[in-house]
């Protein structure tokens, strides 16, 4: 949804840049030594705005005419059109980018406390032995996945060291839990379990200044955060003292190649929905008032709409709640009951139509 966003701001923007051109090409040159008919030149101006804002969702727009004023356009129409599919290729990509960082993140913070350890055994403010022998640290140091994604994706805290070091030093040394953990005697692998999960659980993802740093690395942060503390909770509590060093990493998602297919499948599909849907939408909507309908409901209208459409195992009714969801978190406080009620009639018409044709699981009608 967020990337449909970005991507319909990208459009208009590119809109604007061919009325700017419009009006370059329009404009009195000042250079020149030759009188010039202003009059006119506005009146070209006009002509050629008025025909790109008439054609200008027609791709493959040809005029008969070569006037300048059509020819204008023409070029206009013609590289508002490229600039759009030259987006929607970058925000794919993007798209697909920015979810596969949340991995990236995840390894960061599973990495922080080793760097914590490393730092602790040059301490000497306190006795940190017990920490710096912690058997999950050992274990997190020994695994040949986070090894090898690590050094694939150049996922270290090498030029953060003065961040992590203050961080150190006022997050993790003066912790009560912490100094409790270093005054036990004997190395337990259950204590160093759950100091390390308590460092990652109350500590890491709780702090408002790793919040800060982590929001100005990654405008998603706000988003990903709580997927990147379960996989991170779910990795520690996951190590066993019997396979330490062999213990898995967490997956993005239980397939995220057929995953990343279905979102990129959706996205490409809900920008071909918004052209070919978007006078039943505007019909179904007509008695509000179109203007002030939240841009993010109208995308969540077409992504759904995308969806049952384009994907027959997926239930109607699946579809329509999920998005109701979305909508309740992102969008107004009464886009849920109006999504639901657009989105019922919709999906009635299409089914009738013969539009929407679900098979397998997706003939359930989920009530």
């Amino acid at each position: 949804m967020q990337t449909l966003f970005a991507y319909r701001q990208s459009k208009e923007a590119n809109y604007a840049l061919a009325i700017d051109h419009i009006n370059e090409i329009f404009s009195p040159d000042l250079n020149s030594m030759e009188i010039q008919d202003k009059d006119q030149l506005k009146l070209d101006k006009k002509e050629a705005s008025k025909i790109f804002k008439e054609n200008y969702n027609n791709e493959d727009f040809s005029a008969e005419s070569d006037t300048k004023t059509v020819k204008t356009a023409e070029e206009a129409i013609s590289d508002y059109h490229k600039n759009n599919k030259k987006d929607e290729s970058h925000f794919k990509k993007l798209m697909v980018h920015e979810a596969e960082k949340i991995v990236d993140r995840y390894i960061l913070l599973l990495l922080l406390p080793t760097e914590f350890a490393d730092l602790a055994e040059n301490d000497s403010k306190l006795n940190h032995e017990k920490f710096v022998k912690n058997l999950l640290i050992k274990a997190i140091r020994s695994n040949k996945s986070i090894e090898s994604l690590s050094l694939r994706r150049n996922l270290n805290w090498t030029n953060e060291s003065d961040v992590v070091r203050q961080w150190f030093k006022d997050l993790i040394r003066p912790n009560k839990e912490y100094k409790t953990y270093l005054d036990k005697s004997g190395q337990s692998f259950d204590e160093d379990k759950e100091i390390v999960l308590h460092m990652v659980k109350s500590i890491l993802l709780k702090s408002d200044v790793i919040d800060i740093y982590m929001e100005e690395k990654d405008l998603n942060w706000g988003e990903d955060r709580a997927i990147i503390k379960s996989l991170l909770i779910k990795t520690i509590k996951s190590i066993s003292e019997n396979d330490m060093e062999d213990f898995e990493l967490q997956e993005l998602s239980y397939n995220w190649e057929d995953d990343k297919t279905f979102f990129q499948k959706l996205f490409e599909e809900t920008i071909e929905v918004e052209k070919k849907y978007k006078s039943l939408i505007a019909e179904k909507t007509k008695n509000w008032d179109i203007d002030r309908i939240a841009a993010t409901d109208k995308i969540i209208l077409e992504m759904a709409i995308t969806e049952m459409i384009h994907f027959p195992s997926i239930p109607v009714k699946v579809t329509i709640n999920e998005y109701i969801e979305v909508a309740k978190r992102y969008s107004t406080p009464k886009s849920k009951v109006f999504i639901n009620g657009i989105l019922d009639v919709i999906a009635s018409e299409l089914e009738n139509t013969g539009v929407i044709r679900k098979s397998g699981r997706g003939l359930i009608d989920n009530k």
